[in-house]
Formats: structure tokens, sequence, C-alpha cells
């Protein structure tokens, strides 16, 4: 068997006929049937389908036809994308029965790619939480410790890549939804520039902040993936008509003469000791490399996560007003009349942080608070991308630490929600400003949990980040299984 690890191996297995493509699905079923009980990662699998789309790809390849990029390479989505013939649940009892009626933009690219969708992973519901306990259904577990979070809010996305249960997944990032888990599970993970990809067919958290992006174990498989999934969409009108390139070409371009900036505000008094030491030892590697490092502020990046949570709430408080019992979703048997209904679907519903981030949503967006916290925290949000935008001028990207802890044991913070949204202190101010940025292994701690490097660049030059991604990549060996994935 080929390198399962690698999409990139897989396709060119395929293609070269050292196995098929109904060897590969066979193989991921097998490693999820193995792992997935331990770490549960999936909501849903796609048995049927996924077979279907093989002897498709076989029956091209059979015939000579031209096949896609990811012909064949098993792919798991977040439970918040929409495919058609899934339900589509974002791990909540609210949608627990709802069936996908279409497919989502980046669905339609996954298949015109020619690649297999095996299942949707779990998730903290409709996207709100840093450590995947807040799904309605299951925990998802790191695979590298199963007593230990995988990180949220696409806990199961990075969690069935990093077990390698599949090469490639996709997930969602409100506020760090994918850097923060790809960190913690030791993987490379990443957000585009906002308006990159196409949010046509994902659930909407936070409009102006959600953004669909890439997990894989290495950084030319994100860079492939994420060229599938760029795009102007019609269907999307928050999308950029910028050209999208080969993301996998120049990638080994090095970082030679290049000016990398590290914000000081990035390294928090508080900040785990062994993240600060493996991402300083990850800065003398790009100096080995021929990097120039140049110190950089940010300075209104203390603001960055109140204003996060003032506006992701408010735009969450909107958008889950439709789930009100009537149209589709949970409904109440027993409602007395109209308003009863809508308490109790609601109420039943919803879990605890969707209650409390619907609850702080909507307050903020209440007479007499709009002006001193919504309105507020945009104008805060305008002076955190004047920061980046000064920052830019120097450098042509941006390094920091992507998470202030690395992963806890289950139930350690859950019951403290600041503690649980400072998860998120490093990685909320690129959504706010809807920069690019990308998480990569660089380390791990005194326990052997990963670490993770983070990279920012500037709006809709993902090409640069992933080349200094790579860079680190060549130079180092962090891109590691955890020994739960060597048991397959």
């Amino acid at each position: 068997m080929t390198d399962f690890s690698s999409a990139t191996s897989i396709r060119e297995a395929i293609l070269k006929r050292k196995c098929t493509a109904l060897d590969i699905v066979a193989e991921a079923f097998r490693r999820i049937e193995k792992l997935d009980p331990k770490v549960r990662a999936f909501i849903s699998l796609t048995q049927q389908s996924a077979l279907e789309k093989a002897v498709e790809v076989e029956a091209k390849i059979s015939s000579g036809e031209s096949v896609g990029p990811l012909a064949g390479v098993p792919v798991a989505i977040k439970d918040n994308i929409c495919m058609r013939g899934t339900k589509t649940t974002c791990a909540s009892r609210i949608l627990e029965n709802f069936d996908s009626l279409y497919d989502a933009f980046v669905v339609k690219r996954l298949l015109a790619a020619d690649a297999v969708i095996i299942g949707k992973t779990n998730m903290d519901e409709f996207a709100m939480g840093s450590s995947c306990e807040n799904s309605a259904f299951f925990k998802t577990h790191n695979p590298w410790n199963l007593d230990y979070i995988p990180g949220g809010s696409s806990g199961g996305s990075a969690a069935c890549v990093s077990s390698r249960m599949v090469p490639l997944s996709l997930g969602s990032d409100t506020g760090g939804s994918v850097r923060q888990p790809a960190a913690l599970c030791g993987i490379v993970g990443m957000k585009g520039t906002y308006g990159r990809v196409s949010r046509y067919g994902l659930v909407a958290f936070g409009s102006s902040l959600d953004q669909i992006g890439p997990f894989a174990t290495n950084v030319r498989d994100c860079a492939l993936l994420f060229s599938v999934i760029a795009g102007k969409d019609p269907n999307d009108s928050t999308t950029a008509n910028v050209p999208v390139p080969d993301y996998t070409a120049g990638i080994d371009g090095g970082v030679k003469g290049m000016k990398l900036g590290v914000p000081k505000e990035y390294f928090v008094s508080d900040i785990a000791p062994d993240i600060a030491k493996a991402v300083r030892d990850a800065l003398k590697t790009y100096t080995k490399r021929g990097a120039e490092i140049v110190d950089i502020s940010l300075p209104h990046t203390s603001y960055s996560n109140p204003a996060y949570y003032i506006v992701a709430n408010a735009e969450a408080s909107s958008n889950l007003a439709r789930y009100d019992g009537v149209h589709y979703g949970h409904r109440a048997s027993d409602a007395k009349d109209l308003m009863d209904l809508y308490c109790k679907s609601r109420s039943e519903g919803f879990g605890p942080e969707v209650k409390r981030r619907i609850l702080l949503g909507t307050y903020v967006l209440s007479a007499g608070y709009y002006d001193a916290y919504y309105l507020r925290a945009l104008k805060v949000r305008t002076l955190i991308r004047r920061d980046f935008d000064e920052a830019f001028r120097k450098v042509a990207a941006i390094i920091c630490p992507t998470t202030p802890m690395p992963a806890f044991k289950f139930g350690e913070r859950i019951d403290d929600p600041l503690q649980m949204y400072y998860c998120d202190i490093l990685t909320t101010s690129a959504n706010l400003a809807g920069l690019p940025g990308i998480s990569i292994p660089c380390g791990f701690t005194s326990n052997r949990t990963p670490v993770g490097l983070q990279l920012l660049g500037k709006p809709f030059d993902e090409a640069t980040i992933l080349r200094v991604a790579r860079a680190f990549e060549a130079a180092t060996d962090f891109s590691q299984a955890p020994p739960l994935a060597r048991e397959v």
C-alpha cells in the first residue's frame, strides 16, 4: 500500500496502477473501522457514494480519460458543510435529522476534482467552541493522547487526518477553528483570505468571519486541496474575483532573503513555556534558511478577542434566529402556542454554549447597547486590520504561535467560558482582518503533545505563507504520525 498519509502519493499510485481507487476507499474504511471507535472523529460515513465515486474514477482511468487533481483521494468534510444525500447536523440536536438538499460549492469542487468524500466529521455545535466538547453527540479525542481534547471547532476534521484515517479534510475557521485544532493535533491547517473560498453551503455562524479551509499532513497536500476549493462563486457575493494560482507551484522556493515579522504582542505573558520555546527554535530555523527575522508590533492585538466575541456572537444571534421549530429542524412536540413552540424548540435543540452565544449576541445588538458594543467592536476591527496593513509594508509574512497553550484534558476548561475563549487569543485577529493564515507542526511539549506555528499573510497572498510553511517543513521533521496511527 502507498503512503496513505499523502494525497499526492495516493493519486500517483492510482495513476501508475500500483493500486486502484477502490483499494484506497477500502483502506480508508478499514482504518476508520479500527481507529474511529477510539477517536470518534466521524458523525456519519458515506460508503455508498464513496464507492460509486471510486468506480467512476476507475472508469475514467481505464478509458484513458483525464482525471482530476484529487483522483481517488479520500476526503472528509466537517458536518456544517452541505452535501446532497447526507445529513448536515452541525453536531446539534436542532439539526439532527436535517437532510442536505444541495451540494456546497466546495463539495462540487471536490467531486469535480475526482476526490472521494468519505464522511462528515464531528465538531463543536454550530462551530462554537475550541475543544470539540460542545458536540451534542459525543466528544472527539486527540489521536496523540485520547484523554486530551483535539481542539475545535473542527476537531473531528483535524483528528481524522492526524490519525491517518484520511489524508485530507475540510473544516471551517471563524476564529481559529481550523488552525487551532491543526496545531493541537500536529497537522497542517489553513484558512484563506476572506472571500477566497465560497461559503455557499456552509451553515453560517459568523458570516463576516467564516471561511472553509483544508487540513492535511503536509504543506504540499494542503496547497493542493486549497487550489481545488478556492475561487469565485456566483452563489456567494462575498467571494472575490481574484485569479487563483496553482498553490503547489513555487512552493519549494524557500525563504532566502525574505523578511518575516515577529509580533511581540503574540508572545503573551502566560503562554506555555514549551510553546514559546518551540516557536523561538522555529525562528532560528528560518534564520538558518536565509530569512531575516524582523520585530514588529500589532498594537491592537489585545482587543482582538473582545472584539471577536462581540462581532461573532452578534452574527450568530442573527444567523441562528432561523432555527425556530417551524420550517425545518427540531420541533417541540407539546407546544401550547406559537411562542411556546419557539421557546421549547430552541431550548431543546440548542446546547449550553450555543445558547450562551445567542444571548450575548442578542444583548450587544439590543437597543441601548448596539452603539456601545457592536459598533465599537467594528471600529476596533478596522484598527486591527490597519495594524496588519502597516506591518505588511515591512515584512512578507508574520510568524507567531498558533495557540497559547497545548492540548488539555477533557473537562479542564469546559466550565469556565472565559478560559475556553482564551484558547482563541492568537487566532481571532486574522479572522477580524480577513487575512490568510496557516498552522504547521513545529515541535512537542514535554508530554509529547504537538505545538503549532502560525504564519499570517497579506490578503490573497496564500502562496507566500504556503511557501514559508514548506520551507520550515522541509528543514524539520515534526509532521509525525501519532502512536494511534501507527497501529494501522
